[in-house]
């Protein structure tokens, strides 16, 4: 198989399980390159990637942008809080303009759920989801399942617990689709009012303690408390929330000695994980942020139609 039969990368749900490890295959490629001393090849030369980002992102856009580069593809960066969109201007209006410029690729984030998906079906260049709404965070979830994979070689049979605001994380709904596809046991943990029923339907676990849950985890992924995404108040305090839900050195000492410890970013120190978690040897957090890189670099060059990697290598 060669490249991903397809010109968008728009959820975990539409991937086959082959364009999946094809992704993951790649992004080894694509991540030795890191440690030699020109780390561009010529993937994308001629071509032009547009971020498109309507919400706050640093991790997220600088990984894309990052990967675009070494690709060797030119770069838009549309900075929309100073673009035509504060006067007006629709989405669709918007990217026909990057459109008649011949954007290749847009890398968009949006506040509202399926935006990407729309946009795909009215432009002919490929869109690739950067996070939607609450709905996917799709190349987030590949890079938080190749982090757990490089680390163990197989997710099947591994326990994972996702804790935090579950609620209005798209993370969430992305890492726990893609983690169950590839034989993981999802354990979903928070407050009854971050992890409501209706997330029954995933088939995945749920409990609301998480000290019952810590002894079983293989890796457990920690979620930020999204502020900008809520209405009113979900649980009594910040304070309160710490002592039930975060990971503190005292919890990570009951968990398995070699137990993952995730976290997409950006961190709230003290909050749902203390910095000596963030900090210890069984974090993978940063090694997360250099997989994204790669992970995304797979994605562009998979999406370009691929071509046999040794003759990247002769490039």
């Amino acid at each position: 198989m060669e490249g991903l039969k397809r010109k968008d990368l728009l959820d975990i749900q539409s991937l086959t399980t082959e364009e999946i490890t094809l992704i993951f295959q790649s992004a080894r490629y694509f991540k030795d390159l890191f440690t030699r001393s020109v780390k561009t090849v010529p993937v994308l030369r001629g071509k032009t990637v547009c971020t498109l980002f309507y919400e706050p992102s640093t991790r997220t856009r600088i990984s894309f942008e990052l990967a675009a580069k070494r690709l060797s593809a030119d770069l838009i960066n549309v900075a929309v809080a100073t673009s035509s969109v504060v006067k007006g201007e629709s989405l669709i209006d918007t990217v026909h303009t990057l459109e008649a410029m011949n954007a290749d690729y847009i890398v968009m984030r949006h506040a509202a759920s399926l935006a990407p998906h729309f946009l795909s079906k009215n432009i002919r260049a490929s869109v690739i989801n950067a996070g939607d709404g609450f709905h996917a965070h799709p190349t987030q979830a590949l890079l938080d399942a190749y982090s757990v994979l490089e680390k163990r070689g197989s997710l099947e049979g591994l326990t994972i617990g996702i804790v935090g605001d579950i609620k209005h994380s798209r993370v969430a709904r992305s890492d726990m689709e893609l983690f169950k596809r590839l034989g993981a046991r999802v354990i979903l943990c928070g407050p009854p009012t971050l992890v409501p029923d209706e997330f029954k339907i995933y088939d995945v676990d749920i409990s609301y303690n998480l000290d019952d849950i810590i002894p079983e985890l293989d890796a457990v992924n920690m979620l930020r408390i999204q502020l900008e995404r809520q209405k009113g108040s979900h649980f009594p305090s910040f304070r309160e929330y710490h002592r039930q839900y975060a990971l503190t050195a005292d919890r990570l000492e009951r968990c398995k000695s070699d137990v993952i410890v995730m976290h997409p970013g950006p961190i709230n120190r003290g909050i749902e994980i203390d910095h000596q978690v963030a900090d210890s040897p069984n974090s993978i957090i940063n090694g997360q942020v250099t997989n994204g890189v790669a992970v995304r670099m797979s994605i562009f060059y998979l999406l370009a139609g691929g071509t046999p990697l040794e003759e990247m290598e002769k490039s």
